[in-house]
């Protein structure tokens, strides 16, 4: 009887403990959700709140000028290409990579991923100034391939260089990423793969690509939304010549004709509801691929 007693107390004193044990973690996390307050809800509410008209409007006047503006709605059409094309480009890229850098030796491979990490700190206006002297009106490999007759001019300034820009410097972000991901494949599901009769690209597209699904669809979104906000690069390549949502805020707040705060804080909700709506999609896709649906 003592034995039995003993069996159906200890149950119930171990599903107290957890909840004793929980406060630490709770405590410890304090200051993260305080960084978060400060440095992320907060100023978006801010932003949230300037978006309404100085002259006293309805709060929704500057999203409905926005968005029947179709200078704005450019804007966006412009971010969300270069973005989309340049996030595309740098997660195949960074799959590819990655995939043959667990296969090359140890020395060599920490080299690269070292050079990777080096490499992805190269952004903004110094990318810019590194491809206007490559690849600019008069840059070396410009002036190289006019006088072998591959070229007759450069097109760097235009919104096929800002996704050539862009996506140099996603495909550093996208390896970094992605290399920690490729841990969960195992070597011996592409040997055991291999002795079914399953070519490489039958275990990628059967097996690797979907352990890595969701790796690859949050690497993506982050891509996305890094390519979304950028501004430094595109403002050095093209000088705000280029419509962006960026360059548009920017342009609003600190340009040299007039100044409309409020309407570049809608314009800046706006892009953080959009980046809001792909990370929804994105978890609800995840979610029925975990289903099975």
């Amino acid at each position: 009887m003592a034995t039995a007693k003993l069996a159906v107390i200890a149950p119930a004193a171990a599903e107290r403990r957890p909840a004793f044990g929980r406060w630490p973690g709770v405590l410890a996390l304090l200051p993260f959700f305080a960084v978060l307050l400060a440095f992320c809800l907060v100023p978006a509410a801010w932003v949230l709140i300037s978006s309404k008209p100085a002259d006293g409007g309805m709060w929704y006047a500057n999203f409905a000028e926005i968005l029947s503006s179709p200078f704005y709605r450019q804007a966006f059409g412009n971010s969300l290409d270069v973005s989309l094309w340049s996030s595309l480009a740098g997660l195949v890229i960074a799959v590819v990579g990655v995939a043959s850098l667990r296969r090359v030796p140890g020395r060599l491979r920490s080299a690269a991923v070292a050079f990777t990490n080096m490499s992805s700190n190269l952004s903004g206006v110094p990318l810019a100034f590194a491809f206007i002297i490559l690849l600019g009106t008069n840059g070396t490999l410009t002036l190289i391939l006019r006088h072998w007759g591959w070229i007759d001019d450069a097109h760097l300034y235009s919104l096929n260089g800002l996704i050539l820009i862009y996506a140099y410097f996603q495909i550093p972000l996208g390896v970094l990423v992605l290399y920690p991901a490729f841990d969960a494949l195992d070597d011996d599901w592409q040997h055991a793969a291999s002795q079914l009769g399953a070519g490489p690209f039958s275990y990628w597209w059967h097996v690797g690509l979907p352990v890595l699904a969701p790796a690859l669809a949050g690497t993506f979104i982050l891509l996305f939304a890094n390519a979304m906000g950028a501004y430094a690069s595109a403002f050095a390549l093209t000088a705000g010549n280029v419509n962006l949502v960026t360059i548009r805020i920017a342009s609003l707040v600190a340009g040299d004709i007039f100044l409309q705060p409020d309407l570049a804080a809608a314009l800046a909700v706006l892009l953080m509801a959009l980046l809001a709506l792909v990370t929804a999609v994105n978890h609800w896709l995840l979610n029925r691929s975990y289903r099975g649906d």
